[in-house]
């Protein structure tokens, strides 16, 4: 199917309904200037002819004087013979007398005289035999005299029509002049709408085919802006998920291969001589141990972000003890960071409130902070954890002092796989995971940092189960 381009459906529609209503309005003023000459014509002729019967009548009323003879005067000294004739017609309907002193022919036909004589007033506008447009008008003077029925001036509308023919063109210029205008700034209007569409289309196809690179240039401030301006928002966007998507996949194969290494490094050792050896045995042993289980932990990762992205993330929520749980959490890891030389200071109060929730994503949530707390402090440093209840709330903080985060990167780390350090080791998707359980369950998870070096706090907030 052809494709309907804008400008050619405005040029259709809009241009096409203008120059209708042009060509109406042309019309009705055709017909306004032609009416109104045609009618002060008329009228003109009017006003003479009386003055002319007039003096006929006058003349009719002096028995001394011979009205034929003074009709004859009157047209012989007609002032505006020039420009109209004055006729004089007879009892038998005939133009007997002219004051231009030709006899018109006999079959001229004179709709205005047969009018007058019905109706006391007669006027016509046609055309003579040889084509010359007239105005003819009529008034009966048979009761002034039994010989004579009528007189009748006529006039040639040569003249008027050619200056109506002047405001003809003069409207046609105008109008024409009006829809020259109309089509120049419509095409600029119309160009100006279509010029950044077209480019939004070309841009479009290619952040489809992921080239993100591009940017609508953007040079007006009202709506179509508005979409460059979103457009391009979303590009960042987009191209800023690509990146962290592309790290996402580059930190997870990495992450895979480190342990798949291990475990097939070990695997391959004790398979030649590890059982000769039981140090070396359970050594192994323990590393592939260690290292599936960061398998499976990250898989548990990918899973639950994926079941997130599909809506499939759901809670098995009950009442739970919220100090159980994080001191499950506090218990796996107190291990490792003795063997890191990592203090973990656990303040744990005497009871808290319940909270209603999944104690499983719970303790996911807990094992996940203190994870990151401990991965990404180093020898010498502390890890210090709090629990407490605070306006109908149970707030529990993983506060380190170790690495930190930038200002620029805190508002990004609770974001699907960004991460901050790329020198510790990591999915990208733990926090993003995190704070979509905390906020399921109705909480808030907010990490603070002073900076680079300097520590990172993160102050988990759940509702408390009332007791009503």
């Amino acid at each position: 199917m052809a494709k309907k381009s804008i400008t050619k459906r405005w040029i259709v529609n809009n241009l096409g309904v203008v120059v209708l209503a042009l060509l109406v309005i042309e019309m009705i003023v055709i017909y306004a200037v032609q009416n109104y000459f045609y009618n002060s014509a008329k009228q003109y002729m009017i006003s003479k002819i009386n003055a002319v019967t007039s003096v006929l009548s006058i003349h009719s009323q002096d028995s001394s004087t011979n009205f034929s003879a003074e009709i004859r005067n009157t047209l012989e000294n007609f002032n505006e013979k020039d420009k109209i004739e004055l006729m004089a017609i007879n009892s038998k309907g005939r133009v007997v007398l002219t004051s231009s002193g030709f006899s018109p022919d006999e079959d001229m036909v004179m709709p205005d005289y047969e009018e007058a004589m019905t109706k006391g007033e007669g006027s016509w506008t046609g055309r003579l035999s040889g084509g010359e447009k007239i105005l003819a008008v009529s008034v009966p003077i048979n009761s002034f005299n039994s010989e004579y029925n009528s007189v009748r001036m006529v006039t040639s509308l040569t003249e008027i029509d050619s200056t109506i023919k002047g405001y003809i063109l003069a409207v046609t210029i105008v109008c024409t002049v009006i829809i020259l205008i109309i089509i120049t700034t419509g095409l600029y209007f119309a160009g100006s709408i279509v010029k950044p569409i077209r480019q939004i289309s070309n841009i479009a196809r290619k952040f489809a085919l992921g080239d993100f690179s591009v940017r609508i240039q953007n040079d007006s401030d009202d709506e179509i802006g508005d979409l460059c301006t979103a457009i391009n928002h979303m590009a960042d966007e987009l191209s800023t998920a690509e990146a962290m998507k592309n790290e996402f996949i580059s930190s997870v194969s990495h992450e895979l291969r480190t342990p798949l290494t291990a475990i097939k490094g070990w695997a391959e050792t004790l398979m030649v001589d590890g059982g000769e050896d039981p140090e070396t045995m359970k050594k192994g042993v323990g590393v592939i141990v260690n290292e599936t289980e960061r398998l499976s932990q990250m898989v548990e990762e990918l899973l639950d972000f994926s079941r997130m992205q599909n809506g499939h993330f759901t809670l098995q929520s009950a009442n739970m003890d919220i100090l159980a749980e994080l001191g499950d959490a506090v218990l796996i890891y107190s291990d490792k960071a003795r063997r890191d030389n990592i203090t973990i200071i656990y303040d744990e109060p005497e009871m808290l409130p319940f909270v209603f929730g999944d104690k499983n994503r719970i303790r996911q949530v807990f094992i996940n902070i203190i994870d990151n707390a401990v991965k990404y402090s180093s020898a010498g440093d502390t890890v210090t954890i709090k629990a407490m209840e605070k306006d109908d709330n149970v707030i529990v903080s993983v506060a380190d002092t170790g690495c930190g985060i930038k200002e620029s990167d805190l508002a990004k780390v609770k974001t699907k796989f960004y991460k901050a350090n790329h020198t510790r080791r990591g999915s990208g998707i733990g926090l993003a995971v995190a704070d979509e359980i905390i906020s399921m369950h109705g909480g808030s998870m907010d990490i603070t940092s002073k900076g680079e070096g300097m520590g990172t706090t993160v102050t988990i907030t759940l509702p408390a189960k009332s007791d009503s």
